[in-house]
């Protein structure tokens, strides 16, 4: 899979820009604050339909634009692809594939697998669960759009039925009938959503474990373990053992939107025990073993975006990595740096072609390439 060109209006920084891509390596350079991630989560965008980012759209178009529009031209399988996101925000949003409209935003989800590294993923050990079911979530989502649509279905449901338990608090009463109806209604996607997760992780670990050991060239183990209650009951069982617990909360307290993953290292809290090296060298290995599973199941290279993270590693992890990048196979990969010395570098040892842009106050310009 490759994109050959995308063009950004009112995108963020930028009020209109047209980017020609390299087959190879792709490579942004310019201060912190210029628009460099902004290129890379336009890319993320046209992907996924949304920033990588979690911003709401109506922070997203530049300035004082009231809509934002992004293109994409792509090949993939040997087929052109051609997406475009159209976005008013708070009134319209619209993403199209080849001129045709999608109903639903969440059938474009895997068509174009993507992954983005950026130096904020620490977060996914240092902060709470939601961010690292976030990371499951998007794997499995790009996966198998019908895990997507089970979990639509599941977080849809899960929301009125905390709605009602928040009326009940609010207003007395309480309806185990109307309660168990929402149970009923959750309880086949959630084995869904579980059964998914479960079957992901064996071959996800391995992958884990290998390219940690290749990116730190260190010994010591890591691991990666799914955490569930569903491991001891289904779906209906637990929600009827939790249903006091909910009712005093005034909200569903068990079920796959608990879900976890447990990191260690060496058997102990990855959180608590890792040095920073170690933190940045698992969270790299994370990313990649992800790419490698989609790789894998979709057959299609993903688009690999690397945001700023060789600003953050030392010497010995930069050179790990772009050793891993070079003998792995991967397909298209995107960079920002802020050192143009260090990118020339990194270009060289990479050995694919390239281009280059400067970026300067949400203007890329294109400065050589090979």
């Amino acid at each position: 899979m490759q994109l050959e060109t995308f063009i950004l209006t009112n995108f963020k920084n930028y009020s209109f820009q047209r980017i020609d891509c390299s087959p190879g390596l792709t490579c942004f350079i310019g201060k912190n604050g210029m628009g460099k991630t902004n290129l890379l989560d336009a890319i993320y965008y046209l992907c996924m339909g949304k920033s990588y980012f979690n911003l709401p759209d109506s922070l997203i178009a530049n300035h004082e634009a009231d809509f934002f529009r992004l293109e994409g031209h792509f090949i993939k399988e040997g087929s052109k692809e051609l997406v475009v996101a159209k976005v008013i925000p708070r009134k319209k949003k619209e993403l199209e594939r080849n001129g045709t409209p999608y109903r639903r935003l969440s059938e474009h989800v895997g068509l174009l697998p993507v992954v983005l590294i950026a130096p904020d993923d620490t977060n996914l050990v240092t902060e709470g669960s939601e961010t690292r079911r976030s990371f499951l979530d998007n794997t499995l989502s790009q996966l198998d759009n019908q895990y997507l649509q089970q979990l639509l279905t599941y977080n849809k449901v899960l929301q009125q039925r905390n709605a009602l338990l928040k009326q009940f608090g609010e207003h007395g009463g309480y309806n185990t009938t109307l309660i168990e109806t929402y149970n009923r209604q959750m309880a086949g996607p959630a084995m869904a959503i579980y059964q998914s997760r479960q079957q992901f992780m064996a071959p996800f670990r391995q992958l884990l474990c290998e390219l940690y050991q290749s990116i730190s060239g260190e010994a010591e183990d890591v691991d990666c373990q799914y955490i569930s209650k569903m491991e001891q009951a289904p779906l209906d069982v637990l929600l009827q053992e939790a249903a006091e617990k909910d009712r005093v909360l005034q909200r569903t307290t068990v079920g796959p939107h608990k879900d976890d993953l447990d990191f260690t290292i060496r058997g102990y809290p990855l959180k608590r025990f890792a040095s920073q090296g170690q933190l940045k060298s698992f969270i790299l290995s994370l990313k990649l073993a992800q790419y490698r599973q989609l790789m894998e199941k979709k057959r299609v290279p993903p688009i690999l975006l690397l945001d700023d993270i060789f600003d953050k590693l030392d010497n010995d992890r930069v050179n790990q990595l772009l050793e891993l990048l070079i003998r792995g196979d991967f397909g298209q990969a995107f960079i920002t740096d802020t050192d143009e010395r260090r990118l020339e570098a990194i270009i060289q040892k990479f050995g694919h072609q390239y281009l280059k842009y400067s970026i300067q106050n949400g203007t890329a310009t294109k400065i050589n390439g090979g």
